[in-house]
């Protein structure tokens, strides 16, 4: 019996042990890199590459309608979110983050986080631990709800920090870290959606063009507006992954700690070298394993036949360590950025295709201008690194710097 018809056992719980190297050990076995396996009780299959991003991304192919598990909606992106749509509805879901995150949107959100930033370091005093991850989570936080209008005390900051947080670190698990997610998002849900009502009913001022304005007054493809709940859910979807990049700042500092050369060009503010290594850190370390979709029809890949209604696995850490798209894929090397542009579908971190139309992140502009103003704050930053784990396990996902990486202010 061969492997295309014969009965294919679950993998869920292999996925959640082996993590990020899953999906890259099935490809590798496979005939034509093309995995085929069970997980979630569906059959799945794997998919590596950029022609592979290209298919994955064409709605005549792969929809995201029902791929989502419901764990993930329950933790991550919220349920009926924008990234469980597809066609029209998707659309003028997805139109509401465009205008929110305009070019000019996004430069005055970095302008916020880097004042957060800035009186963040200032409040460290010399001789005291200082946990990276936490108080970049802090940053953002503030930040970004100060932009966005959501009305946050001092004293919520650390709460919420940690709720975001947890949000995305419980999406891949079923341990506490899940059910941990699973409670902050129902805090926050229930929250925003009273905040929504109250700037509906002008019970709290709103900043004009805010996140909140716009995700209030947002109508539908059937000229509704959003429930509350609902857009709480997309208001989340806003803040919680700006709130995200503090991964992305700890991996920039254990990035520094490896290699120091690049700290002196990013302390100088030279904003070229910011760019490539922001890339670089988004490409090299590991975040999103792969992606989902469910094939619309009957599909060939490669001559490997894809049965309609099953699962499409996007290997994007699989992708983003590819040899056929990067020179030495593990190394890190931000100096290959230096004058490649990024296309399309060859850097996926958050997604590939055109985010106007497509699944793409719209966010992923704003996750490259604060990680880049960060990392360049970051590099100035006098501070030491006491002994400490910082190992980062492809085991966990999300992955992160076992410690949360610690330093030492001076």
């Amino acid at each position: 019996m061969s492997r295309r018809t014969a009965p294919l056992l679950d993998e869920t719980a292999i996925v959640a042990a082996q993590g990020y190297t899953w999906l890259p050990g099935l490809r590798r076995a496979a005939p034509n890199g093309v995995a085929r396996t069970r997980v979630l009780g569906q059959r799945a299959v794997g998919l590596c590459g950029e022609d592979a991003t290209r298919f994955f991304y064409d709605e005549d192919h792969v929809r995201r309608e029902t791929a989502i598990p419901g764990p993930v909606q329950s933790t991550l992106f919220g349920h009926d979110a924008v990234h469980t749509l597809d066609g029209d509805a998707h659309r003028r879901r997805k139109s509401l983050f465009l205008s929110v995150l305009t070019p000019h949107a996004v430069a005055d959100l970095t302008r916020s986080v880097a004042d957060a930033w800035d009186a963040e370091v200032a409040s460290w005093g010399s001789g005291r631990h200082e946990v990276l991850f936490d108080a970049a989570s802090r940053v953002l936080t503030r930040g970004v709800c100060r932009w966005a209008g959501v009305p946050l005390e001092d004293r919520e900051v650390a709460p919420l920090a940690r709720d975001l947080t947890s949000m995305v670190d419980g999406f891949a698990t079923l341990g506490p870290r899940h059910w941990r997610a699973r409670r902050a998002r129902g805090r926050r849900e229930a929250w925003l959606a009273g905040v929504v009502e109250e700037a509906r009913t002008g019970s709290v001022p709103v900043p004009p063009g805010s996140a909140l304005e716009q995700v209030a007054r947002h109508r539908d493809e059937h000229g509704e507006p959003l429930e509350p709940r609902l857009a709480a859910v997309e208001l989340l979807n806003v803040v919680r992954p700006t709130v995200a990049v503090c991964w992305f700042v700890s991996f920039a500092a254990h990035a520094l700690h490896r290699w120091p050369a690049h700290r002196q060009p990013l302390a100088s503010g030279d904003t070229g070298a910011a760019r490539a290594f922001t890339h670089e850190i988004r490409r090299f370390y590991p975040f999103a394993p792969f992606l989902g979709g469910r094939a619309v029809r009957d599909l060939m890949w490669r001559g490997e036949p894809i049965p309609k209604g099953a699962l499409v696995l996007l290997d994007v850490y699989g992708q983003n360590h590819d040899p056929a798209t990067w020179d030495d894929p593990y190394a890190f090397r931000p100096e290959r950025f230096a004058d490649r542009p990024i296309g399309a579908f060859d850097l996926i971190p958050q997604g590939g295709g055109d985010p106007a139309t497509g699944h793409r992140c719209p966010g992923e502009g704003a996750t490259v201008g604060l990680l880049e103003t960060l990392v360049m704050r970051l590099a100035a930053t006098d501070y030491r690194v006491p002994d400490q784990d910082l190992a980062i396990s492809l085991r966990r996902v999300p992955a992160k710097v076992r410690s949360g990486f610690v330093v030492d202010p001076v």
